[in-house]
């Protein structure tokens, strides 16, 4: 027996079955009491020279009597032995308990866990249909998106942050070393520059460094002079300062104004050159991955890739409870147009019951020894004595009533036979 099997339990309602058990116990037992009394008086009353009408009722009588004990009999030993004799075949469900529980394990797994079963079943049922219809019914998709996010809400409530952190910083480390980016990021660039996608950002370089220089004159022309002999007057370095300043600003402009300008051919090239070097050249190739996995070896990278997982989660949980969020809008609008859909496209209804359909056929041929296997170690791990009293006070009041018929088609059967028996003899 599994002792970690759960036992028989009683409930309320079980204990009222079994009061009803008893009342048509006595009943019975009454009725069986009925006909011995009547079986006695009809003797003695024949005995006493009564009539032939005696012999009748007491012939009745002795075979309702009969009738009543076999009944008694047959139910009894069902669940107990008659009088605690140790009678062959008597006490059925206690000592065959565990057979019954495999044969039930068995008849479920032949009768509805087989594959063909489960096919023509929900073949029949048309799942997709029903399955469309219901969610294009008002308020179902609402239904569907409220379950859902509170049943995110629950596993990430479970969670532990850190746990989870943890997790996703090994996923991501893991996977960004394992992932070549040279030559992706050199396709990339290669297609950048072949379709002049860099010029935006050219333009806007050149337009923020000449502002810069215009705003920092003062600063720039100084640090051009910083740099002079300290020997060379001072009025020749504010010059030599101006003059660096003057050229500094006006090959920005023109690198700004000139789409042509032979700088900005200069950059194409090295970006060309580059994307290039990053897809075939092994020494950069190199050089880039060592520098990925300095990146990512460092703590702040590893920080920020940890704490992605709080941002996630503080976002998810806040569209999961925010009923107007833009996630359950959209999960709930996207629900209401594959009902749609389901209830409609006969097409979508075929493949998606085909879906079904193999799903439910892999879980039944890959499960169904778990499955059966669930009844048959359950009905072993019941108390047989328990499991007796529990089938007997749901069945019991039925069986009662075989021994109160047993009583009485046992009095006409007698009652026939004698009739029978006098009338040929008369």
């Amino acid at each position: 027996m599994d002792e970690t099997a759960p036992g028989v339990s009683f409930t309320a309602a079980d204990e009222a079955k079994r009061q009803g058990v008893r009342r048509m116990k006595t009943i019975a037992t009454g009725l069986f009491g009925l006909a011995t009394v009547v079986f006695a008086l009809a003797t003695w009353a024949g005995a006493a020279g009564a009539g032939s009408w005696a012999g009748y009722v007491a012939a009745a009588a002795e075979a309702g009597m009969v009738g009543a004990l076999a009944d008694w009999f047959a139910v009894t030993a069902l669940f107990r032995r008659p009088f605690g004799l140790p009678i062959p075949h008597t006490a059925i469900i206690p000592t065959k308990k565990d057979a019954f529980g495999r044969s039930l394990g068995d008849f479920v797994g032949d009768n509805f866990l087989s594959a063909p079963v489960v096919r023509a079943r929900l073949g029949r049922i048309g799942v997709a249909r029903r399955l469309g219809e219901w969610l294009s019914a008002p308020g179902s998709a609402e239904r569907v998106t409220h379950e859902a996010a509170a049943a995110l809400r629950g596993v990430l409530a479970v969670l532990r942050d850190e746990d989870v952190q943890a997790v996703v910083a090994e996923a991501i480390t893991r996977r960004a070393a394992a992932t070549s980016v040279a030559e992706p990021a050199g396709r990339m660039l290669g297609k950048i520059v072949a379709d002049g996608g860099h010029r935006g950002v050219v333009d806007l370089v050149a337009v923020r460094a000449r502002d810069w220089l215009v705003e920092h004159h003062v600063e720039v022309i100084a640090r051009v002079t910083a740099k002079t002999p300290g020997w060379t007057p001072r009025f020749l370095d504010q010059q030599v300062g101006e003059r660096v300043y003057k050229e500094l600003l006006r090959f920005v402009t023109d690198v700004r104004d000139d789409p042509a300008h032979p700088a900005r051919g200069a950059l194409d090239n090295f970006l060309a050159d580059f994307a290039q070097e990053l897809q075939h050249d092994p020494e950069t190739i190199a050089r880039v991955e060592r520098a990925k996995s300095d990146l990512l070896d460092r703590p702040e990278v590893q920080d920020l890739i940890a704490s992605s997982w709080s941002a996630v989660r503080t976002l998810v949980l806040n569209a999961a409870e925010d009923q107007d969020s833009e996630l359950r809008r959209r999960l709930t609008e996207g629900l209401r147009s594959l009902g749609r859909r389901l209830a409609t496209d006969g097409k979508l209804q075929a493949k998606t019951d085909g879906w079904l359909l193999d799903a439910a056929e892999y879980v039944v041929s890959t499960y169904r020894q778990e499955i059966t296997s669930l009844i048959s170690d359950t009905v072993a791990g019941w108390d047989a004595d328990d499991a007796s009293r529990k089938i007997e006070a749901n069945v019991g009041r039925d069986l009662q009533f075989i021994r109160i018929n047993g009583t009485v088609v046992g009095a006409l059967a007698g009652l026939l036979i004698h009739t029978v028996s006098t009338a040929l003899g008369g």
